[in-house]
């Protein structure tokens, strides 16, 4: 999520302009996909089984485009760090997180089922269904109070992204807030908090997600972590200079301790904005990240994300129809099916079962 979730007001494409070609369609369909960062709309409009316009992503269009899982994510904007602040974003965040855990069943020929574990995700995927897997995108959602975790746990939900945009109680985000009254820096990283919240998230087996957190924030996570962290949704600084993206201590820090990006379908993460026009970006500017990351940490590190209805889209991966582009893309680079697998859930899910190991241990 960027901002605010922009209103996405033209008709979807139900199928690519231009067909993938018939290896990557087979092989697309073969695979087990999983988007690790979604939107869902707020107020909750109780339609993803529904067959929309104005969405990147619901069901039906998962099912078209053959997108096996989806983390759809309790969105809080950042607010004031007050106690009433906090208070609604905690009573706004276990909403959303409940209109998550209604995103399942059967309706209009599609199931799903909201998934709490690796082995819940699998089990759907056997049986057919999407899965769906809940998560909360801020942890201002928590306010003060890490108790705040468990109840996103019991809800479902697999990784809290420490910060959106402006700093919180746990620590400092990339991009600061002066009109909340920010200082590019307010706790240089994590605050005492901040490290108590990653140690229960630990416990409980959700992921620490270091997207748009500061680089201060990023490396404190990453050494306080008992479970290597996530970046659900940024891109590569060395490609485009954005503060969202992770530059290259960054990446080397993230492998060294076994986490995973996920690379975003976000044109201005992608490309820088040319001088003259309007910036774009397509799936061979976002698998350019993907390349860059294997070269510098190994296959085993990246993963896929849209930000789809968050801000997220592509020239040709406008919506969850259009992802085989991108396994197109995969296959004409030369990576093979254990690798795009990889990258198109294997690694993220991974990373889940580290969680829950943890979490049990």
């Amino acid at each position: 999520m960027t901002s605010s979730t922009p209103a996405f007001v033209a008709q979807s494409r139900l199928e690519p302009a231009t067909p993938a070609p018939q290896d990557a369609q087979a092989l697309h369909r073969s695979l087990f996909t999983l988007d690790s960062h979604i939107d869902i709309p707020w107020p909750d409009q109780d339609d993803a089984f529904t067959l929309t316009t104005g969405r990147h992503v619901d069901l039906p269009k998962m099912q078209r485009g053959g997108m096996s899982a989806g983390c759809f994510v309790a969105y809080i904007g950042q607010g004031p760090t007050t106690a009433e602040g906090h208070v609604q974003a905690q009573q706004q965040c276990l909403e959303m997180l409940d209109a998550i855990n209604r995103m399942q069943g059967e309706r209009n020929g599609v199931k799903a089922r909201v998934c709490a574990t690796v082995a819940e995700i699998e089990a759907a995927h056997a049986a057919g269904a999407i899965a769906v897997i809940p998560a909360v995108e801020n942890g201002y959602g928590m306010g003060e109070d890490v108790a705040m975790l468990a109840q996103f746990r019991a809800r479902g939900a697999r990784y809290v992204t420490l910060t959106h945009n402006g700093h919180n109680a746990l620590a400092d985000a990339a991009i600061h807030r002066p009109s909340l009254g920010d200082s590019p820096h307010r706790h240089g990283g994590l605050s005492a908090l901040g490290r108590e919240a990653v140690g229960e998230m630990n416990r409980l087996g959700l992921l620490v997600d270091v997207s748009h957190a500061a680089k201060s924030s990023m490396l404190a996570a990453v050494e306080a972590s008992a479970t290597p962290v996530v970046a659900t949704h940024s891109c590569v600084r060395a490609l485009c200079d954005h503060p969202r993206n992770l530059d290259d201590e960054q990446l080397d820090a993230l492998g060294a301790s076994g986490g995973v990006i996920q690379i975003t379908a976000m044109p201005a993460f992608l490309k820088p904005k040319p001088e003259e026009g309007k910036r774009t970006a397509g799936v061979t500017d976002f698998v350019d990240h993907i390349d860059y990351v294997v070269r510098r940490i190994g296959v085993e590190h990246v993963g896929i994300s849209s930000d789809f209805d968050g801000g997220g889209a592509l020239a040709d991966w406008q919506d969850a129809t259009q992802g085989v582009n991108l396994t197109a893309e995969l296959l004409r680079r030369g990576y093979d099916k254990s690798e795009i697998a990889a990258f198109w859930g294997g690694n993220f899910l991974r990373l889940l079962g580290q969680a829950e190991r943890v979490a049990q241990s």
